[in-house]
């Protein structure tokens, strides 16, 4: 693994899930089209004045923040590793799932509601870790934890998402997990964990699926900015002089994480702390019974939205046989190409307790900042009580294999 790729993985991301359609210059171009679409629309009849047009989905956001961020960063979020086969994939799995609904089920309502890690939520859609959120909006992570709370469901931090652990604890009272790369200095890590506990988050999720080649951030030589990777660098607890130039805290940077981990790093974790452990990144059903083995409390099947090894299957294919490994031992989850209320419901009918998503909300997080992400929680929330309404289904326990066509 390259070392300097992993490393600004970390300072710079490392938690962005998916892409949209097809993730290439046709599919911006498909999005860039609903947008114009809908601001031909748009028109006041009286006035003649254009008006903004309603965000209608999840593209539209994508197509608002590529008009809005400097290119690198857009790209950053937005691309996924060499070939981006794996980012595609993601998107292309959900569209081969048919859906296959009964008739006349005489179904008015639903309740969206869930429970993850026995923490009640509204809807079965979390926000996943993203890291660098600081550049897509001033606000950042405390933005995306306002409008998680606000949805009543839960914020995944990234450990670089630009803000430290107590600022984002004091943004909102919503419950909050804490996602972590580890530390190679373990008086560092632990001191990391003892401030999650005491800022009282609710999980751990360790990121385990490493290493990033993007052709697009090397053709951008993308790179955080000097005052930003300081401040990550301090957030996690290192200890980064005032004098200390960015040349040195980029060597500092590729050096300090641990690349080496084995299954012993949860024992570890678990001395230090009681809350609930999640592994993310899990693809095998061997790896899902080993983390079962180990005590683990949940597990996120995922490949990183394509940002980590080109060539990976889609998540959402590789879910049902991830379930059938825990058989009820763990609770799982799913990230990786949710882009609508469909998806949602395809995952928690193939055995998903909830869903997380990223891009999405990074997008929306760029167009508008929390009223983005808010708005994005949303219109997918319209669109699973739809897609629920159209198959019967009254609660998300109602959702079950046999609305897939087989």
């Amino acid at each position: 693994m390259n070392r300097r790729s992993f490393s600004q993985a970390v300072a710079l991301g490392a938690g962005t899930l998916g892409a949209w359609c097809n993730e290439t210059s046709a599919g911006d171009g498909l999005a860039a089209a609903t947008v114009r679409s809908n601001q031909a629309s748009g028109t006041n009849s009286q006035t003649g004045t254009q008006q903004a047009p309603d965000r209608a989905c999840v593209a539209d956001y994508q197509e608002l923040a590529k008009a809005k961020l400097p290119r690198a960063t857009y790209e950053y979020v937005t691309t996924g590793t060499t070939e981006e086969i794996t980012l595609r994939e993601n998107v292309a799995a959900f569209q081969r799932l048919k859906l296959y609904p009964p008739l006349l089920t005489g179904v008015a309502e639903v309740d969206t509601a869930t429970t993850v890690l026995q923490q009640p939520i509204a809807l079965p859609i979390l926000l996943a870790p993203v890291a660098g959120q600081s550049l897509f909006h001033a606000d950042g992570v405390l933005a995306s934890a306002r409008a998680a709370a606000a949805a009543k469901t839960i914020l995944g931090m990234s450990s670089g998402a630009g803000h430290s652990v107590e600022e984002v604890a004091a943004a909102s009272d919503g419950p909050k997990w804490f996602q972590i790369y580890m530390p190679k200095d373990r008086v560092v890590a632990r001191r990391l964990i003892e401030r999650v506990d005491r800022s009282g988050f609710k999980a751990i999720v360790l990121t385990v699926d490493l290493g990033e080649r993007k052709d697009a951030d090397k053709r951008n030589r993308f790179a955080l900015p000097e005052p930003t990777l300081r401040k990550h660098l301090r957030d996690i607890g290192f200890t980064i002089r005032d004098n200390m130039s960015y040349a040195q805290m980029l060597a500092f940077n590729n050096a300090a994480w641990d690349l080496t981990m084995s299954w012993d790093i949860f024992g570890w974790m678990r001395s230090i702390s009681r809350l609930p452990l999640l592994i993310k990144g899990v693809l095998r059903p061997d790896d899902a019974r080993k983390a079962v083995s180990l005590g683990l409390n949940g597990i996120v099947v995922s490949n990183h939205g394509g940002r980590r090894l080109d060539g990976m299957p889609a998540s959402i294919d590789q879910l049902p046989s991830i379930v059938e490994a825990v058989n009820g031992r763990a609770e799982v989850l799913l990230d990786s190409g949710v882009r609508r209320g469909t998806d949602v419901l395809k995952a928690l009918a193939l055995g998903a307790k909830a869903v997380l998503i990223g891009r999405p909300y990074a997008w929306a997080l760029a167009a508008d900042g929390e009223a983005g992400v808010a708005k994005v929680l949303d219109l997918l929330r319209e669109e699973l009580i739809s897609a629920m309404l159209a198959c019967g289904c009254r609660n998300v326990r109602e959702v079950h294999r046999s609305l897939l066509v087989p």
